[in-house]
């Protein structure tokens, strides 16, 4: 009886239309998903309950994981990918224990929808991560904007945020910074909500359907 009454709960719960979405980006030793590493989570809240989307920047959240053993550089690769995201090994050793930080991340998201540019990768590592060490998943909803920017922006050979951060001029001091991140990707979806307005796709399940059709048909 209390899984059937959760059952309804969560369906009605979908039925309704969230005014706070999260974007979220990770950090990672890699993108390996089987074998690398989960190194940092960061995200923002979107408010929608006044139309519009607004970025709330005292909803954010912003955590290292504890690695019980600091990721090395035992090739060019690795040391790379160190300097491109800057979690040094004493970063990775100083972080929250990884159990604690995501259930930390579980707690601050809520029932929120999720959003994240490239998102298959983001919600694999992370659930991933809160099967092995919570023995359960995340249930939110999530939503890949990437394939929404090229549906309704066509960019041939766009591939990347940064390639639609130069479309639409959006800066970000600290790229590959899992919290800078998450704000550029919120203020993409900004730049994008005026052509979703207009084609009146502004749900959260909108944005889903737009997602999976960009991916059926060989988008990103």
């Amino acid at each position: 009886m209390k899984a059937l009454t959760a059952w309804w709960a969560r369906r009605a719960a979908a039925a309704e239309p969230a005014t706070r979405w999260i974007v979220l980006d990770v950090e990672t030793s890699g993108l390996d998903v089987e074998h690398d590493r989960l190194l940092a989570i960061a995200g923002i809240a979107l408010d929608l309950s006044a139309g519009p989307p607004v970025i709330r920047l005292g909803d954010s959240f912003e955590l290292l994981l504890r690695q019980q053993e600091a990721v090395q550089t035992p090739d060019e690769a690795a040391r790379a990918n160190i300097l491109l995201h800057g979690i040094g090994l004493a970063a990775q050793r100083g972080g929250r224990p990884a159990a604690e930080a995501l259930q930390a991340f579980a707690a601050w998201v809520g029932e929120a929808p999720l959003l994240a540019f490239h998102a298959p990768f983001d919600r694999a590592m992370i659930q991933r991560d809160m099967q092995r060490l919570l023995g359960r998943r995340l249930r939110n909803r999530w939503a890949d904007l990437a394939p929404v920017a090229a549906a309704l922006h066509p960019m041939p050979g766009a591939g990347s945020l940064d390639d639609w951060m130069a479309r639409f001029g959006i800066r970000c001091a600290q790229r590959h910074r899992a919290a800078a991140d998450t704000l550029a990707t919120a203020e993409l979806l900004l730049r994008l909500w005026p052509t979703l307005n207009a084609r009146g796709e502004t749900r959260f399940a909108d944005l889903q359907a737009m997602g999976r059709a960009g991916r059926w048909l060989g988008g990103l």
